[in-house]
């Protein structure tokens, strides 16, 4: 545990020193901060429209802003993820400093955990930005608090499954744009793939249904943990990052 902290630190710490944790999060807040501007203003404008009317039902603020933008958060991690795994160890295969990592006293296991939660560190860091704008709305109105904090939980586990996804296509790669194009790939295939089977009927488009991460992300917004579904994230974390593993190994071999 020791040698996976003093990784996950060291790569936290390498984050800041590069230019990338300042664009991933500058890139993050200023998506959703349009985002949250423009949904918040159209519930004002539709607030008063109804009051000119004479309309007095409630505005769910839950329905209309919250649920809305947490979900298009999803979207977001689709570009703002390859950023932040790229350079796991793909730079590292780069420079050549994998031969000393690999021939260290230290695990390969330490070396993908310690990678993979630095990665979810920043990845955490980038989230909390966005509790700023929707701690404004408990200021000025009172959502409902559960479905909030399902909704990042939900955020959570699937950052922490595209994650592991980037760090295993990191290992695989030697040039970091490839593996930040891989990445969003994929990453973009596991979110399409509930557009393309939904309707479709039988085990194997029902099995490629469930594999979409769309399909999961959709419960934890609507404010429901479902326990297939926090399954299905903590399965493939481990998937990926098992396959990662293997491939440390091979690169062990090889070196």
């Amino acid at each position: 545990m020791k040698n996976v902290l003093l990784i996950c630190f060291k790569e936290f710490k390498s984050y800041f020193v590069s230019p990338i944790a300042y664009a991933v999060m500058a890139l993050f807040a200023l998506i959703f901060g349009i985002t949250f501007y423009s949904s918040t203003s159209q519930m004002v404008q539709l607030t008063f429209r109804a009051q000119m009317m004479g309309q007095s039902q409630p505005v769910s603020v839950n329905d209309m802003i919250i649920r809305p933008l947490l979900g298009f958060v999803g979207t977001i991690l689709l570009f703002v993820v390859p950023m932040i795994t790229m350079r796991l160890v793909a730079e590292e295969k780069k420079t050549g400093t994998i031969e000393l990592l690999l021939t260290s006293p230290v695990r390969d296991i330490e070396i993908i955990v310690g990678k993979w939660l630095a990665a979810f560190l920043l990845y955490i860091c980038m989230l909390g930005m966005s509790v700023l704008n929707i701690g404004m709305l408990f200021l000025w109105s009172k959502p409902d608090l559960r479905p909030v904090l399902v909704a990042y939980l939900g955020l959570l586990l699937e950052g922490a499954c595209l994650l592991a996804l980037g760090t295993f296509i990191s290992a695989m790669c030697r040039n970091q744009i490839v593996a930040a194009g891989a990445t969003f790939f994929f990453s973009l295939v596991l979110y399409l793939l509930n557009y393309y089977t939904e309707f479709l009927t039988g085990a194997f488009w029902q099995g490629l249904n469930y594999l979409s991460i769309y399909t999961h992300t959709e419960t934890f917004n609507r404010g429901v943990i479902d326990s297939k579904d926090v399954i299905y994230y903590i399965t493939m974390t481990f998937l990926f990052l098992f396959l990662t593993h293997r491939t440390m190994e091979s690169l062990r071999w090889r070196a």
